[in-house]
């Protein structure tokens, strides 16, 4: 895979606590520079990273219910609609894992439709948190996804205990078939790994570090 390529994978991604403004525009620059896919940011960095990119061609991509997924469907809602008021073009919205454990399924489906609902249109991508998972988890997950509208499965926050690995994108590209997107994030840190993660079926890569990997 040549630079170009690599790069319009690539969600170039800062969602540290500690992120300070000089480091998101930093990120954005680099974004325009190799022309990534998007730049991912905590919903208090959105409105600035989107005043940065503006006709960059760089989406900005938010995260929702992050990272434990733990909050009511209201606030995820909530979340959803000022993020895309601030101007964000994707949400990662983290799936009820302990709903998805406790075999709430309807519960799961109505988490991930209301940020659904509340994105209006715009892309929106479901964080199983694999590394908590079991297999045949990961698979109902990915169902659950599909029913709800999502348009991605996504391995992880990257705040667990685990991040992404080819099983785990395997196992989700065979679930969803070639109707959604999966999104591998968590640990990707080299070229190796990013294109062992595409021949398993990743069609998105979250990754902080995306400029070594465009650089070769």
């Amino acid at each position: 895979m040549n630079g170009t390529a690599i790069a319009s994978l690539i969600d170039h991604t800062l969602l540290k606590p500690e992120a300070t403004r000089e480091q998101i525009k930093t990120l954005c620059e680099e974004a325009k520079e190799h022309q990534f896919f998007s730049v991912c940011v905590n919903p208090y960095h959105v409105a600035y990273a989107k005043s940065l990119l503006e006709g960059s061609g760089v989406k900005v991509c938010s995260v929702v219910g992050f990272p434990l997924g733990a909050n009511t469907k209201e606030s995820k809602a909530a979340e959803t609609a000022q993020a895309i008021k601030d101007g964000a073009d994707e949400i990662d919205t983290v799936i009820n894992i302990g709903a998805l454990k406790a075999n709430a399924r309807d519960e799961v489906v109505d988490h991930i439709r209301a940020v659904v609902e509340a994105a209006d249109g715009r892309l929106v991508k479901v964080i199983l948190e694999c590394c908590l998972l079991e297999k045949d988890e990961i698979v109902i997950a990915c169902q659950l996804s599909k029913e709800a509208g999502a348009h991605y499965v996504k391995t992880s926050t990257g705040f667990s205990s685990g991040g992404a690995t080819v099983e785990d994108v395997g196992l989700m590209r065979k679930t969803v078939g070639e109707k959604l997107g999966v999104k591998a994030s968590g640990g990707i840190r080299d070229l190796e790994t990013l294109q062992k993660m595409v021949e398993a079926g990743a069609t998105r890569i979250g990754t902080s570090n995306g400029v070594a990997m465009v650089k070769g």
